[in-house]
């Protein structure tokens, strides 16, 4: 049996191929059932998402499923000339590649989660198929374990890499507890629109939308179950804001300094939180040398991301050696797996040659004593032993190696085991 993975993503291909090659959720079930139709394909996984399309197969030893699978892509995505743009994995890397995807040590941005709970789907559909029963199962569901050790065992998925989300973590230093905070978003963008649910989700209350175009307001409130604020009004209602997000398309400042001075002495001085996402800028900078303000731009959000990334990077060197331990791991269990029945059908053939050759010449021995039977029953079995002892320390010291599972077929056609 041979595992093979082919795919694209992200580093290899063009936007514009990813999506042509990309499989809806609905069109997973029916490509898996014509993926398999093709003789000698024994399982298939198709992950499918916006930064990359791989097929994984395990096959019988003299199929072509490599260019079956390349072939498939063509044809049922109706694409032509993929090959420059894909990556081909066999055996052990394949097993290597699928536990780096798991643990998003391939993703555009390494640690995010995402990518982990697409391949739980993928897995999920395929399994409803039929088409993962037995190898590439047992790689997969061990992918998974080795996403959560690296998850566990290292910070890799803990900093900010979005600028939303940077947002977040940066109101969590000022406010600690975000629960009960009030937001207000000016202008509705969507990463204004990102950072509000981000801030629900760690606990803010109350969140009031203002903008220019009413109706974006209204869609953006119904998002949230928010607040809509008129835009002329808004800055009456700063002051009930403890965290402020604006994305407007204005062409000059709509907060200043002395607008927020007035605020924040409305407020009595309680510490308020603004995050300009806006190019051009929405707030004066000046705004920051008020005290308990703290006004963040968008360079200085990208500035926490960058910082974020290079923390990411280094806990990637830490999640890739404990990829490599647990690729070891899985192919020595592989290895023994096949060594093992190896080693039990040696064994008992070298027995049965021995009970057939005393069955041969007991005639000729005649009457024994117990102490005699005994002396040739240990006799033979020491022989045996012997013969077999070379084989399977050979067995057993390959497994685990790529040349481990040559060394099984080559004893297992020396001692004529097939037969």
């Amino acid at each position: 049996m041979r595992f093979f993975l082919t795919g694209l993503n992200h580093r290899t291909a063009p936007v514009e191929l990813r999506e042509r090659l990309a499989f809806d959720a609905a069109a997973l079930p029916a490509a898996l059932r014509e993926l398999r139709r093709r003789q000698g394909i024994l399982e298939g996984l198709i992950l499918s998402t916006c930064n990359r399309v791989e097929v994984a197969v395990t096959a019988e030893e003299e199929a072509d499923c490599d260019a079956w699978v390349v072939e498939f892509l063509k044809c049922s995505r109706q694409v032509a000339d993929i090959e420059p743009y894909l990556y081909r994995f066999e055996g052990r890397e394949a097993i290597r590649h699928v536990f780096r995807v798991a643990a998003s040590l391939d993703s555009m941005v390494v640690g995010e989660p995402q990518i982990l709970g697409q391949l739980k789907q993928a897995y999920a559909v395929a399994k409803a198929e039929g088409a993962v029963n037995g190898f590439l199962e047992t790689v997969l569901t061990r992918a998974f374990s080795v996403a959560k050790r690296v998850r566990s065992e290292t910070d890799i998925g803990q900093s900010a890499v979005s600028v939303s989300y940077a947002a977040v973590e940066l109101a969590r230093e000022i406010f600690g507890s975000l629960a009960g905070k009030r937001v207000m978003l000016i202008g509705a963008g969507k990463m204004s629109e990102l950072a509000a649910r981000h801030l629900r989700r760690v606990g803010a209350t109350h969140v009031y939308v203002t903008n220019r175009t009413r109706e974006r307001a209204e869609q953006m409130a119904r998002m949230f179950d928010g607040i809509i604020v008129d835009y002329p009004a808004f800055p009456a209602a700063l002051p009930e804001a403890d965290i402020v997000i604006t994305s407007s398309a204005a062409p000059h400042y709509i907060l200043r300094r002395d607008d927020m001075k007035r605020v924040i002495e409305a407020r009595r001085n309680r510490p308020m939180f603004v995050i300009d996402i806006a190019v051009p800028r929405n707030v004066e900078p000046g705004v920051n040398e008020l005290d308990n303000v703290f006004l963040y731009d968008i360079d200085d959000l990208n500035a926490v991301i960058q910082q974020n990334l290079q923390s990411r990077q280094a806990e990637a060197q830490q999640a890739e050696q404990i990829i490599q331990e647990e690729v070891d791991r899985l192919m020595m269990r592989l290895e023994m797996r096949q060594v093992t029945p190896t080693i039990v059908s040696l064994q008992e053939q070298l027995e049965q040659i021995r009970q057939g050759e005393l069955q041969r010449v007991r005639g000729k021995l005649g009457a024994l004593t117990p102490q005699q039977e005994e002396a040739i029953e240990a006799l033979t079995r020491g022989i045996i032993n012997k013969v077999a002892h070379g084989p399977i320390c050979e067995m057993r010291r390959a497994a685990g190696h790529p040349h481990g599972l040559h060394v099984v077929e080559t004893i297992r056609r020396v001692f004529r085991l097939d037969n």
